[in-house]
């Protein structure tokens, strides 16, 4: 990257008419918040509509289209854990370009490039190779791009997909396609609603032979008795997906399916409980399935957003659910625990499973209009009669006015056995004078080797930031 062209992209920044002022709700909404508006707001005939999803635009807008550019340059480090790895410095530049265009459409553009300091291998390069080293790894450049709307009768949404869930949840989970250090994908999913149907199709990586799914679901009340006063309260479901295994390195392919049942059985204004139930199985291989029952509650207020669930689940066979969950980009290459076999070929315990999900998002003044909340909680934790604990995280808080940002991710897999793996990461941005903000960042991290094998590393950066955002 030419020095002319970032400081040009840093004199743009600067230089943008104070008139153009991004909206709170900027294209970088997460795709687990998208997916969970879309479905939701396939029920539009509902008649509870206090349950129906919050609007992603405010009720009024002063222009159609909104622009924000930001760059950030911040030092990198990347430090060894465990007496394994090198130290490697790098200065990081990230610009953005965030476009606006309303309901139906969004784009937010920007990557990082990461100039080398200083590192223990010799002729290693002005650039960290291994972000650019793969067809895939070019996807990063689109770090969101939402075409349609939560009122369309479809809609496509492409970037980075951070706990993301498939419908049900139950064969994708909170799944993150960038928790590998070295792979940076574009993932994406479609919806769409047709009548009493509403589908979701997703891929992990658009560039790459990696995971693909997709869930259907039928309105049972639509189909027997015609539409329903409230849309989505008596739903069936299928689903099924498939990981191709070739992307940033190669794994064992593998198909996983499941049906699901779901009933809104109480609902009350700003609350709805309903009660679900599965079954899912690995196609072609004999006795491997699992079971799942449970309760699920959703509440809804102008400032408080609360979605719970609790499962019992059963798994025999080497099945289980979520599968495809929050550190499946690792375990593809190594399950946690001591086997040293991918996800796909380690043998999993026969057992039952209590599962418990929250997911809290508060906001002192609203929630209509916003994707940045003064508090955004959502945490998992499943616990195996056998005597595992698989858990992750998220805590992010705005403080001062919104000019303090902290966010804390804690994920721990097979805590209680050994082989356990434990990821933590931390972030804090501060707006100090207008434009300018101060960033800082700091974990732990697994690389995958060519044998499979997960070395581990540690980061942290400082740095500075400016955009045109007030």
């Amino acid at each position: 990257m030419s020095g002319r062209w970032g400081v040009a992209l840093c004199l743009l920044a600067w230089a943008w008419p104070d008139r153009v002022v991004a909206r709170e709700q900027a294209p970088d909404a997460t795709a687990s918040e998208l997916s969970s508006i879309f479905r939701h707001a396939s029920q539009s005939a509902s008649s509870t509509p206090h349950l129906q999803a919050l609007e992603l635009e405010p009720p009024s807008a002063v222009e159609d289209w909104h622009l924000l550019t930001r760059l950030e340059v911040s030092t990198l480090a990347l430090l060894p854990r465990g007496g394994s790895g090198t130290r490697e410095g790098f200065v990081q530049v990230a610009p953005t370009l965030m476009l606006d265009g309303g309901a139906e459409f969004a784009v937010n553009l920007g990557a990082p490039v990461r100039l080398r300091l200083w590192d223990g291998k010799r002729n290693a390069g002005a650039f960290r190779q291994e972000d650019w080293d793969s067809p895939s790894d070019w996807g990063q450049v689109v770090r969101a791009l939402k075409l349609g709307s939560n009122k369309a009768p479809w809609a496509l949404w492409m970037g980075a997909l951070e706990s993301y869930s498939l419908l049900s949840g139950h064969l994708v989970r909170r799944y993150s396609n960038r928790i590998n250090p070295d792979y940076h994908p574009a993932g994406g999913f479609f919806t769409g609603t047709l009548g009493p149907l509403y589908g979701e199709v997703f891929a992990s990586d658009v560039l790459g032979a990696r995971l693909f799914g997709a869930e259907a679901e039928v309105d049972l009340e639509h189909i027997l008795f015609g539409q329903p006063a409230q849309a989505g309260r008596y739903t069936l479901a299928v689903s099924a997906v498939h990981e191709g295994g070739k992307g940033e390195g190669t794994s064992p392919q593998v198909t996983l399916a499941h049906l699901d049942g779901t009933a809104v059985v109480w609902t009350r204004p700003g609350f709805e409980l309903h009660l679900l139930a599965g079954w899912g199985g690995h196609p072609g291989t004999g006795g491997a399935w699992g079971a799942v029952a449970g309760v699920g509650a959703d509440a809804e207020t102008t400032r408080l957003n609360v979605r719970l669930r609790l499962e019992a689940r059963r798994q025999h066979g080497g099945f289980r659910q979520g599968a495809f969950g929050p550190d499946y980009e690792l375990a593809r290459f190594r399950a946690v625990g001591t086997s040293e076999q991918p996800l796909a070929e380690a043998s999993f315990p026969e057992g039952a499973s209590v599962y418990a999900e929250a997911d809290v998002g508060w906001d002192a003044e609203r929630l209509v209009g916003r994707t940045q909340r003064h508090l955004t909680l959502s945490w998992a934790v499943e616990v195996f009669a056998w005597g595992r604990v698989d858990t992750d995280g998220r805590l992010a808080l705005q403080l001062f006015e919104r000019n303090l940002e902290v966010a804390v991710s804690v994920l721990g897999m097979g805590l209680g056995r050994q082989g356990a793996r434990y990821l933590v990461s931390g972030d804090l941005r501060w707006r100090f004078a207008g434009r300018l903000y101060a960033l800082g960042q700091g974990g732990t991290l697994l690389f995958p080797e060519a044998d499979g094998a997960l070395r581990p590393g540690a980061y942290a950066s400082l740095g500075v930031g400016v955009d045109n955002a007030r």
